[in-house]
């Protein structure tokens, strides 16, 4: 099946490869989980998003997937709004997104290179896939992407077998598969010990400086978040408390995201 022009336009996007304007999500109960949030980000750039439990981060990961419809603002890639579309619109306009989720959600009884195919599948609707087949030339693409992460030699064996940091840079890989230009981790490093989660953040600033991927991740250890990312940006109560260099954001502004109200 051809990839329609929806999707195909993303790849003459220059400079800014998301950009998610005035967002703001509002749920049924009333309760607003993002208030007019603005955040552009560049190939080449790695932003990461720092903010307590209910700050609105899953949140605006949510809505730019586009599992969540905002209630206003959009979120533009490759200059089509994801926000204003659904169905099949959506879905191909999308595929220029990857996400890497805190748990790697690998097949255990398939081998590595089986689950790193099935990241291609957004561009293979056909009667095989639907039965677990691989399309062949997907293959030799597929081997390149672990050799990306530093994986080749894991290619046959069952992704049941892997450690945790392993998996997750298989997850990783799978999400290469797709072509991204965008790459978003939502606490990719919440399971992993230190060393493995020093391993995964340093394989996706380097897929950022490298390959030249906007790469957004969400996470829990501002330690981190400083050492690898170009920007840091702060979410309190769902709205954007800083947007910076990490250079230029102090440990009180990063400790102010945590304070309890009113204390």
């Amino acid at each position: 099946m051809p990839v329609p022009e929806a999707a195909r336009a993303v790849d003459a996007a220059p400079g800014v490869r998301l950009a998610v304007r005035d967002l703001t999500m509002r749920y049924g109960n009333g309760h607003t989980a993002l208030s007019n949030l603005s955040l552009s980000v560049h190939a080449g750039e790695m932003v990461v998003v720092l903010g307590s439990n209910g700050s609105g981060k899953s949140t605006l990961m949510k809505c730019v997937v586009g599992l969540n419809r905002p209630t206003g603002g959009s979120v533009e890639v490759g200059g089509r709004d994801l926000a204003r579309l659904s169905g099949n619109a959506l879905r191909w306009a999308r595929l220029p997104l990857a996400l890497i989720s805190q748990h790697a959600n690998l097949v255990k009884r398939r081998s590595v290179l089986a689950n790193v195919c099935c990241g291609t599948l957004g561009r293979h609707r056909t009667l095989a896939t639907a039965f677990g087949r691989m399309p062949r030339k997907e293959v030799e693409p597929s081997l390149a992407c672990l050799e990306e992460v530093g994986l080749l030699h894991l290619a046959g064996q069952r992704a049941g077998t892997l450690s945790g940091g392993q998996a997750q840079r298989v997850a990783v890989a799978r999400a290469l598969a797709q072509r991204p230009h965008v790459l978003l981790a939502d606490e990719p490093v919440a399971s992993l010990d230190p060393e493995a989660a020093d391993d995964v953040m340093r394989l996706l600033r380097r897929l950022a400086t490298d390959d030249g991927l906007a790469v957004v991740c969400v996470l829990h250890q501002p330690e981190l978040a400083s050492r690898y990312a170009d920007r840091l940006v702060g979410l309190r109560h769902g709205r954007m408390e800083f947007d910076r260099p990490a250079s230029a954001v102090s440990s009180q502004q990063i400790a102010s995201l945590y304070m309890a109200e009113g204390s």
